[in-house]
């Protein structure tokens, strides 16, 4: 959707000068002071001692509360002979214990791995192993699938279950149990620095499985200290956060921005679009973390009287749709909105401070100089920046589409750092060389977006084989991979079609299948192979797969053709939610789904 470009007026560009300034000097003395996060939460329990830290519906922390229980992971962890640059997997639902792990564990220089709490079978064990772990802490709700995937993960791996479970894991809670809360003396274990690995976090690429993003200490605290000033946070504020703590988003970005400043966090495990008022209304909640999709959710929901009831003050998130914004911020009256921008590996972002809709950023005069970003124009036919007969990359003129890079600084330190994956031929293919000259070299964010006459950026897709869906990246690769280890299917490709009134695209699968294929059976084998956002809305049943010369499946007609069922001949089915089972996609229902009677 086209935005009309307009120049912001006085008051939004003295918020957006005031928002950057003050993220500008809350990140300013982050190398000098080489304090880590976890030391840092240990100086909060200090100072805002019995102040709520994190507000749960299983258990609360208080900023007290949270410093000590870290300290015992900690404690643990050097029991457990535990070292530096050790990996432990991290399996768990949102709660206040999740972030106590990784600070208790990233304080004595492990780094945590935060797993996805959606993942099953190969894609689970994939992602356990990728990162060579020593021990894995599974929650007590997810201690089963770990259970089913034992096999295929090393045989050295040792396991922790936090809470009662049936499962045969040994239980931590009362290992735990017999550690001190107090601080950590230097003389127990020496603090981690902040070039170092603190975290993986996973991000599906354009193809094949899950990667590992290293993230730093550094980068912790940029981020917590760097939101915090964007969004001016304080000890009043109250921060509702319903999105998933394996991400950096809801991880680390929603929470720390508001404890570093003293606020508190109110955790709620997933997203509720009927509940979601009554829970930020009832806790008096003065900030809300959103992606798009959670947005949208909410303005198809029915009226309820408490929705204006709240006491917002911003919202702030990434992914709001155009065609969204207006009605979001209008029939629920709130006060702002902050758009940006950002990757977990990424090494630069965008900011919308001046409530352009649509937008998902721009970058103020004064500090072009300090976040070099580049759009480039992009050859879609080998999915490539386009190079000049010199070789070199050609900068987009005004509302050119092209890819977005970030230039990578020759001292690899700093706020531009890029510090890639767990697996360095990952990190390799992220990083773009002889752009603009023969020595220089630039982070590929693989998005393609658009930048207008005022400097407003804009998102228009992602490059390759990786849809967006429910808030999530789905590789293609990744759920052929699984769809094609199911009963009687032979070949397919995998792709996303757009659904009016739906964020990003629903996931698609045209398959070739022999006697052997059950509807039946094969949702019973997705349902245990992929997480519900990477299953297949639609299916589409081939009698052959037509390939290009290089025997690549044709994907752009397939997507073109979308899943109306008058312009397919091929059987076409839905993933009806509703009976749990694959129905026949006919006029009726592809009407119902179209004019959203029907919501996915």
């Amino acid at each position: 959707m086209t935005i009309l470009a307009r120049q912001p007026g006085y008051a939004d560009q003295k918020y957006a000068r005031d928002a950057w300034l003050r993220a500008l000097q809350k990140t300013a003395g982050i190398s000098e002071q080489a304090i880590t996060l976890p030391q840092l939460i240990e100086r909060l329990g200090l100072q805002f001692g019995a102040r709520p830290a994190l507000v749960s519906e299983e258990a609360s922390l208080t900023y007290a509360q949270l410093s000590a229980r870290s300290h015992q992971y900690a404690r643990w962890g050097i029991s457990a002979g535990l070292a530096s640059g050790d990996v432990v997997a991290l399996l768990m639902h949102n709660c206040a214990q999740y972030l106590a792990v990784w600070l208790g564990l990233s304080r004595i220089g492990v780094t945590v791995a935060l797993i996805n709490s959606q993942l099953v079978g190969d894609i689970l064990a994939h992602s356990v192993n990728l990162t060579r772990p020593k021990y894995l802490i599974v929650g007590a709700d997810l201690a089963a699938r770990i259970e089913a995937i034992r096999p295929r993960l090393p045989s050295q791996l040792n396991y922790r279950v936090l809470g009662t479970s049936r499962a045969d894991l040994v239980p931590l809670d009362p290992e735990l149990a017999a550690f001190p809360a107090e601080l950590l003396p230097a003389s127990e274990r020496a603090n981690p620095s902040l070039d170092s690995t603190a975290l993986y976090i996973y991000t599906s690429g354009t193809t094949g499985l899950p990667k590992a993003a290293k993230v730093s200490h550094y980068r912790l605290m940029q981020w917590s200290h760097w939101f915090a000033g964007m969004m001016d946070t304080q000890p009043s504020d109250r921060m509702f956060n319903c999105l998933p703590f394996y991400h950096s988003v809801g991880g680390v970005v929603a929470n720390f921005a508001t404890l570093v400043s003293g606020g508190t966090v109110v955790i709620r495990s997933r997203f509720s679009a009927s509940e979601f008022w009554r829970d930020v209304c009832g806790q008096r909640c003065t900030l809300f973390q959103y992606i798009g999709e959670l947005c949208r959710y909410l303005v198809n929901t029915p009226y309820q009287p408490i929705e204006t009831g709240h006491v917002l003050r911003l919202a702030c998130g990434n992914g709001l749709r155009p065609e969204v914004w207006e009605r979001f911020k209008e029939r629920f009256r709130i006060p702002r909105i902050l758009e940006y921008y950002a990757s977990t590996e990424g090494n630069f972002s965008l900011y919308n401070c001046e409530q352009q809709p649509g937008a998902i950023g721009r970058i103020p005069a004064f500090l072009s100089h300090r976040l070099p970003v580049a759009l480039v124009r992009f050859d879609a036919e080998h999915s490539e920046p386009w190079r000049n007969a010199e070789g070199f990359c050609e900068a987009c003129a005004v509302n050119e589409v092209g890819e977005a890079l970030g230039l990578i600084p020759q001292d690899k330190g700093g706020a531009g750092r890029f510090e890639g994956y767990a697996d360095e031929g990952d990190s390799t293919r992220k990083v773009l060389r002889n752009v603009f000259d023969g020595a220089d070299a630039w982070y590929r964010t693989g998005d393609l977006m658009r930048r207008d006459e005022h400097g407003f950026y804009y998102f228009v897709d992602r490059v390759g084989d990786t849809y967006r869906w429910k808030g999530e990246n789905v590789s293609t690769a990744e759920v052929l991979s699984a769809l094609t280890s199911c009963r009687g299917v032979i070949d397919g490709v995998v792709y996303g079609v757009a659904v009016p009134g739906s964020d990003g695209r629903a996931g698609t699968a045209a398959l070739v299948v022999d006697q052997a294929f059950n509807l039946v059976v094969f949702r019973e084998e997705t349902v245990s192979r992929l997480p519900a956002y990477a299953r297949p809305v639609f299916l589409r049943i081939l009698s052959s797969l037509d390939t290009t010369g290089t025997f690549k499946p044709r994907k752009a007609d397939f997507i073109q053709q979308g899943f109306s069922p008058d312009r397919i001949s091929d059987p076409m089915y839905f993933d009806d939610a509703r009976v749990q089972r694959y129905v026949p996609l006919d006029g009726a229902l592809f009407e119902a789904i179209s004019n959203g009677a029907l919501r996915l």
